[in-house]
């Protein structure tokens, strides 16, 4: 099974210039996963999106993977 921080690594990585600054931190807790993810200061509207656009859709991504786990995802763009 694919962890939770590997998908959204490799979906920063397809979105941005710079895919080697792509870094997730993890933390897991009893009921919950908090995804820190870290990108380019250049790569920041890239990962935001035209009004939160696309990091609304990474963190519906992630919490829909988080339904199987019966945890809840929390991402957070840095």
């Amino acid at each position: 099974m694919i962890s939770q921080k590997q998908v959204l690594t490799d979906i920063a990585k397809a979105l941005v210039e710079f895919p080697d600054e792509v870094v997730v931190t993890e933390t897991v807790t009893e009921d919950s996963v908090l995804l820190v993810l870290s990108v380019a200061q250049s790569d920041m509207g890239k990962v935001i999106g035209k009004q939160g656009k696309i990091a609304k859709a990474i963190r519906a991504i992630m919490k829909s993977s988080g339904n199987a786990d019966k945890k809840r995802v929390m991402v957070e763009i840095q």
